[in-house]
């Protein structure tokens, strides 16, 4: 059975935790404050831990803001060596809104997988709105949630996790990807911003 660790219980987290729930995987729930985890593993069926406690998934979701990714790899460092580690930040500069703060030929992913170098770092979910996650639609259309990365394998259990959950994942290919990935999760979220898309709605992918 696949197992995941999804640290953080907002919207994207329990989104993602009910996604992999309903995919068959054995879920583990992580936040700093005990109580959250508590509750959302109770309505899950899940396991819930506090932060800095031993993580149990092969496959760890980082459903955190992206300042909080450091804390991350200094918390649990070594300990996601041989784990894939999904990152769905999106590095936006929220004092002007107007530019990603990673520099233009790097992505919050590559940096990511540069401080964690013996994990599987695979971007994923930051292009999707939670609502749209929750509800497996955009559109009219099933979420299509698009990732990158450098190992195959990991990727690939991804994909099997998350369309066993109704979902559709389309693979952007190499981690270097990530970085046109988090420019259109900046673009859609400009766009809800100023209120032309919903945020439970979003961009889609029709094949």
């Amino acid at each position: 059975m696949t197992s995941i660790s999804v640290i953080g219980t907002g919207n994207m987290g329990s989104a993602i935790a009910g996604l992999a729930k309903k995919g068959g995987a054995s879920v583990q729930i992580v936040d700093r404050a005990g109580a959250k985890a508590q509750d959302a593993a109770a309505a899950l069926g899940a396991t819930p831990a506090v932060f800095g406690d031993a993580l149990t998934g092969d496959i760890v979701v980082l459903a955190l803001p992206y300042p909080a990714l450091d804390d991350v790899v200094t918390t649990y460092g070594a300990a996601l060596d041989g784990k894939t580690v999904v990152d769905l930040t999106n590095p936006v500069d929220f004092a002007t809104f107007d530019a990603l703060t990673v520099p233009a030929d790097s992505s919050a992913a590559a940096q990511l997988q540069a401080t964690l170098p013996d994990a599987h770092v695979v971007k994923a979910f930051n292009t999707n709105f939670a609502a749209t996650l929750a509800s497996g639609t955009v559109g009219g259309e099933p979420t299509t949630v698009v990732i990158a990365g450098d190992d195959d394998a990991a990727k690939s259990e991804l994909v099997e996790l998350f369309t066993a959950a109704g979902l559709k994942v389309a693979d952007a290919g190499a981690l270097k990807r990530a970085r046109e990935l988090e420019a259109v999760g900046f673009l859609q979220m400009v766009l809800a911003v100023r209120e032309h898309i919903s945020w439970t709605g979003g961009f889609g992918v029709h094949a």
